[in-house]
């Protein structure tokens, strides 16, 4: 997901020592070519588990691919691995989880490849692993019980947070460093290795909400990254400029006057730095962000150029509109009547 169809073909070439390929097909082909006998030779496979059933001592592994029956079906060993959190007690809980899982991670009703895997396989029945074994991880979460982050154990994993984050939307998983990405990683990341490892996560969301309206288990994420803000502020975790500037906000939104009499000040001094083009070129604490769009000034001024270039006569009004969508050219015109 992180990577290119260019950048997979030049991966393949590299490490299969075959001829560079670039239709998909062909590359899905070549893969399945490379990847299959090393499924058929393996004594051990090592899958994930969605959900473990207690009463049963069964693993269920939910897929839309199917690459997971040659894990735990074809090797003589299988070894599910998972969080202790996702131990269900009976059948009828993993029946709600899957009313859940699937609907809230794709909108399917129910997945592709849904296994229910309870040991190895019989003496009368021709195809499962010799033996099973199941490893429970820990890794934090016990730490979590009876803590006000406790209710992150409801977690179904379903990744529902993620597909409506703008956050992680913009950033994509890898930005995130560790094994959990979106707003539920920015929770799970700090609770289990430790604030001091993870500082930045807590501020990798816009608290917008939407996803605790999308969680199907309730978890009130955006509150959860707010309690994770005040204790990396407890710890002076973040820069000192950065505390400074949000004590002294504190001080003022406590006292309405003052507060009035900053921002007037504060509006005449942007006035000023603005002059007579209204616009700020580079804020004194802000240089990051003002030279982000200064950099989006230039590539906006290029495209435009390069928009006159193609031809003498599309103005740069008209360059705007050929690099728009058509919903942006609908509200850019109603707007212009307006004016």
């Amino acid at each position: 997901m992180h990577k290119g169809k260019e950048q997979i073909a030049d991966l393949f070439a590299k490490t299969h020592n075959k001829p560079r390929l670039t239709d998909i097909p062909e590359m899905t082909r070549e893969a399945r070519e490379v990847l299959r006998p090393h499924f058929m030779s393996a004594d051990m496979g090592v899958t994930g588990g969605n959900f473990i059933i207690a009463e049963m001592g069964s693993v269920a592994v939910v897929t839309n691919e199917g690459n997971e029956g040659m894990c735990t079906v074809m090797p003589r060993v299988h070894v599910a691995v998972t969080g202790i959190e996702k131990v269900l007690p009976t059948l009828e809980d993993l029946a709600t989880a899957m009313r859940l899982l699937p609907r809230s991670a794709t909108g399917q009703t129910t997945s592709n490849y849904f296994s229910l895997l309870t040991g190895p396989r019989a003496a009368d029945e021709t195809d499962g692993p010799e033996h099973m074994y199941f490893v429970l991880v820990d890794g934090g979460r016990t730490g979590l019980i009876g803590g006000e982050f406790q209710e992150m154990l409801r977690c179904i994993r379903c990744g529902a947070c993620m597909n409506h984050c703008p956050v992680y939307q913009k950033i994509g998983g890898h930005a995130y460093g560790w094994v959990y990405p979106g707003p539920m990683g920015s929770v799970l990341t700090p609770a289990y290795v430790g604030i001091d490892k993870s500082p930045a996560l807590p501020q990798a969301a816009t608290l917008c909400g939407k996803c605790n309206s999308v969680c199907p288990v309730g978890i009130s994420l955006s509150d959860l990254l707010r309690k994770l803000r005040e204790k990396r502020m407890e710890r002076r975790l973040r820069p000192w400029r950065e505390r400074a500037a949000l004590t002294f906000w504190g001080y003022l939104a406590k006292r309405p006057a003052a507060y009035a009499i900053f921002t007037k000040l504060a509006v005449r001094l942007l006035e000023r730095m603005g002059g007579s083009r209204k616009s700020i070129a580079r804020l004194p604490f802000g240089a990051g962000w003002t030279d982000t769009r200064a950099t989006c000034r230039r590539r906006s001024a290029a495209r435009s150029a390069s928009c006159t270039r193609r031809s003498g006569r599309i103005s740069v009004e008209g360059c705007i509109a050929e690099t728009q969508t058509a919903p942006e050219r609908v509200f850019r015109r109603r707007f212009l009547m307006r004016e």
